[in-house]
């Protein structure tokens, strides 16, 4: 058990090879990301903000659903404690995230790395290093952000610029990028388990039926996926407990 923690201990530790996995698992996710900023950037146009406002604000909101829903309520001219709150409910699933990603961290791993690997918590980097064995090497996610975090600011603010000259339809196209890499994700898991490949049939399913069913539609997507989710997976670690001694023996 002592030589498994060392092993780990190491893997938390600067890592050029980390460093390059991650900018190499990030670049589709940044082209996913320009594609998805540019009709986003519209909407920060939309608003009233500039492009270097639209920059910063994707820059410092690593978060679609949510800073859509902040040009949305600038745009209404809503107050900053209403734009808060909102923010806070569309992206609170990264709390759940969070709490995912802090059971892979090594125990020893500097104190410092975790609001930096925080602060970039999204749906795909998520995805991605939570898939990675072992325990997480803060570096591999910094790899990935260096490549991903660019390009969702610097879409945003072309997409301010350029306003509506291109089509929405054509932007909207380029952000099936990002269905492909989430694809890319769960698919070798579902090959290997077919527990994992159930879960997955069923979370689908049950995303389906909780956006339709006239009561459960009402609520907003973000809380839906919360309660999705901690629903869920509550239940897959009941049914399906995993076997920590031997995940520690292959690691």
């Amino acid at each position: 058990m002592e030589q498994t923690h060392n092993i780990n201990t190491l893997g938390t530790r600067f890592s050029r090879q980390a460093l390059g996995d991650g900018m190499r698992d990030g670049v589709p996710i940044g082209l996913g990301y320009f594609a998805v900023s540019f009709s986003l950037g519209i909407a920060a146009k939309n608003a009233g903000l500039t492009p270097f406002q639209g920059f910063l604000a994707s820059l410092l909101c690593n978060a679609s659903a949510g800073e859509y829903a902040g040009f949305t309520l600038i745009a209404a001219g809503a107050t900053y404690l209403e734009l808060a709150v909102v923010t806070l409910i569309a992206n609170a699933r990264y709390l759940l995230m969070s709490c995912a990603m802090s059971q892979r961290l090594d125990p020893a791993m500097p104190g410092f790395h975790r609001p930096l690997m925080a602060f970039h918590i999204t749906d795909e980097l998520f995805g991605i290093a939570i898939a990675r064995p072992g325990c997480l090497n803060p570096f591999y996610s910094y790899g990935a952000v260096l490549v991903a975090a660019p390009c969702w600011a610097v879409g945003t603010a072309l997409g301010a610029i350029a306003g509506g000259l291109l089509p929405l339809r054509l932007v909207s196209a380029f952000s099936v990028a990002l269905y492909g890499m989430f694809l890319a994700v769960i698919i070798p898991a579902a090959r290997q388990s077919k527990v994992i490949a159930g879960l997955i049939v069923l979370c689908f399913g049950a995303s389906y039926g909780a956006a339709h069913l006239p009561a459960v539609s009402r609520v907003s997507g973000g809380t839906r996926t919360i309660i999705l989710t901690v629903v869920l997976s509550a239940a897959a670690a009941l049914l399906f407990p995993q076997n920590t001694e031997e995940d520690e023996t292959n690691a």
